[in-house]
């Protein structure tokens, strides 16, 4: 029924149908850009109540996103997206509309803008606050290529806190550019945005007289000859010193000699178009501030823009998320079981507090910060300050749990070395979402931190096969001088309903054997050892089938541990077997099939090991599922090398 109603209502469009490009939209009067919002939002809902995307971001987005492809020639003007969140209506509009339903789906168009799959994707998304950097490094070859191209680079007040988008400000007041940077300030980023910059975007104002009389003038002055390139930046000094003192506050953006406009309403298309018209000419970096509401246009998602960042299904008439429910009960997600199990270790260890770069929710670290709201520290999305913060407070006595996505974690790198590993500080930090993260694709796989850290001196490595070990590896962590200890775990559910269990300390750097054999071995780390468990089952009983009087007898060990890494068990393994197998869910190149790897050659093992995990590429986007099977790292596949 739901699908009828909305075929039916797109063949109903006046304007939509009729853009198939940007130049399409170019088409239309001003004012019938409002009718356009109207039907380009109501189609991202719709589309997404039956295929799950981010929501609320784009429908905050859905008038600038006009306003961009309306005023600026796209593709040649580039518009560089941060994130990507707020891209639907861009992609829709782009050459994408009668593909849109394939989005996030596996062979289908991907989660975020990239320049692979069309020309109006300029450059990568998937993290944050790499927009200004890259627009600045584009405005900069138009100037050396002598091409009169216009460059736009759209980010969000949460984004802006990053470390990387203050670089690039910084180095746009520098470096010759017509830039304009488009501040989409919703005041949220998942969750709330917070920090210093969120309250200064929220009390920043300008008078637009003001602007409107400083543009006219300026660009009489040019006309006459009186202001040239040599004199602009002096002048805009002396004037953002007078407008300082009239409005009695300073403007960061001004004082570093970058063109301040606005705030103004985001959600007006008209008034957007008007702005833009007027200042896309303008010599010199630009910012554009505009306040925009995350879910705009559609109910739910404006009351709880949080949960319908990402809603999943739900019901386009009624806003009812659509939850499976069978009425049994089911394992929890890994994320939940770290937020309980963080709040139940705080309560008895007060020296614990949690640090997040902006995802409370996502992490679950608020389940502590509702409880013990001093404790838990949001720092924004700044995932090498939140490193160096926990390092700080860990060098004074505190045991921080640093809770950062495992595809994220990869950009506190320098952190992690110099402000934990180097002085061995007692911390944890817990890699949510490691290995394949499904429909979000390449730029969120948890694909690399095995790899990359497994180098670091100093380092504890571990990974729970279920939730009762992720429990005990927390416990295990913040105990005295374990020194910087890492977790790393998966998106999604494991497989332990009842996964609340007693405290154990584990003995660090120590495996376990699951299942005794005579012919193979596998050695896996991680939740990806249930997929073995199936594998293991699959193989000895086709053995079974095909050769009763030979039958697989095949050994299983959980390493719970890359590093340090349980030689004893190596030893173990190296005299007794002459095929292993090692699956894990992270990069080939560098994990624990080539740590076991070289510790064979290392001890003259004559071995054959075959290796499976994640292959060196950029894996693409779909279901976990599906991309397993890709990888050949699902329980058929598993089982196939071990027949």
């Amino acid at each position: 029924m739901l699908l009828d109603l909305y075929m039916e209502d797109k063949n109903e469009y006046k304007y939509l149908t009729r853009i198939d490009y940007p130049a399409d939209l170019r088409k239309f009067k001003v004012e019938e850009l409002p009718t356009v919002c109207e039907e380009l939002r109501r189609d991202i809902i719709k589309e997404l109540a039956i295929n799950p995307g981010h929501l609320a971001s784009s429908l905050g987005a859905v008038e600038l996103t006009v306003a961009l492809h309306y005023v600026f020639n796209t593709p040649y003007d580039r518009i560089v997206w941060d994130v990507g969140h707020q891209a639907y209506g861009h992609k829709i509009l782009t050459g994408r509309r009668d593909r849109f339903c394939t989005n996030r789906k596996f062979n289908g168009l991907r989660p975020f803008p990239h320049p692979a799959e069309s020309e109006y994707d300029t450059f990568c998304c998937g993290h944050a606050s790499n927009s200004i950097s890259a627009a600045l490094g584009m405005a900069a070859a138009a100037k050396l290529n002598g091409e009169d191209r216009k460059v736009v680079a759209v980010i969000g007040d949460g984004a802006l806190s990053g470390g990387l988008a203050f670089e690039g400000i910084n180095n746009a007041a520098s470096t010759p550019n017509d830039m304009l940077i488009v501040l989409n300030d919703n005041k949220m980023s998942i969750d709330n945005s917070v920090g210093g910059m969120r309250q200064y975007l929220l009390q920043l104002t300008t008078n637009s007289t003001y602007n409107n009389l400083r543009y006219k003038i300026s660009q009489k002055l040019s006309d006459w000859g009186i202001l040239n390139e040599k004199r602009r930046k002096g002048i805009i000094r002396f004037n953002n010193s007078v407008k300082s003192v009239l409005t009695r506050q300073q403007n960061i953006f001004e004082g570093m000699d970058i063109r301040y406009f606005g705030p103004t309403e985001g959600n007006d298309v008209v008034e957007l178009v008007r702005t833009m018209m007027a200042i896309k000419e303008m010599k010199g970096p630009k910012i554009l501030h505009i306040h925009t509401k995350k879910g705009k246009g559609y109910a739910p998602a404006e009351k709880n823009a949080t949960v319908w960042h990402a809603p999943g299904k739900f019901d386009y008439e009624s806003g009812e998320r659509i939850v499976s429910d069978d009425g049994k009960p089911h394992p929890p997600k890994f994320q939940d079981v770290f937020g309980e199990t963080l709040l139940e270790l705080a309560q008895k260890n007060p020296k614990i507090v949690g640090v997040t770069p902006a995802m409370p929710t996502g992490c679950s670290m608020n389940i502590m910060m509702n409880a013990m709201p001093g404790r838990v520290f949001d720092v924004g999305i700044a995932e090498g300050h939140a490193v160096t913060f926990s390092g700080g407070m860990a060098k004074d006595g505190l045991m921080p749990f640093c809770n950062i996505y495992s595809s994220f974690m990869q950009r506190a790198y320098d952190n992690i070395i110099h402000d934990a590993a180097t002085m061995r500080l007692n911390m944890v930090l817990c890699l949510d979402r490691a290995g394949l993260v499904g429909e979000d694709g390449s730029t969120h796989h948890g694909a690399y931190d095995l790899v990359f850290l497994r180098p670091i001196p100093n380092l504890t490595i571990a990974s729970p096969l279920n939730e009762p070990e992720l429990r005990n590896m927390m416990y295990t962590g913040q105990l005295p001088d374990k020194g910087t200890f890492v977790i790393r775990y998966p998106r999604g559910s494991g497989n332990t309903v009842d996964w609340r269990c007693e405290f154990e300390e584990l003995p660090v750097g120590k495996g376990r054997k699951l299942k005794d054999g005579e012919e193979i071995a596998v050695l896996s780390l991680g939740p990806i050892g249930t997929e073995v468990q199936k594998a293991i089952s699959i193989a000895e009983l086709a053995s079974l089938k095909d050769r009763p009087e030979a039958t697989l007898n095949i050994a299983h060990y959980d390493m719970r541990f890359l590093k340090p890494i349980d030689e004893e068990l190596l030893h173990e393994v190296g005299t007794k077997f002459k095929k292993v197998v090692t699956v894990e869910d992270g990069a080939l190149s560098g994990g624990l099939g080539s740590a076991v790897l070289e510790f064979f050659a290392e001890h003259h093992y004559p071995i054959e090991v075959k290796r499976i995990g994640i292959p060196d590429e950029f894996v693409t986007h779909g279901t976990i599922a599906e991309l397993r099977r890709t990888c050949h790292m699902d329980a058929l596949s598993i089982a196939e090398v071990l027949s």
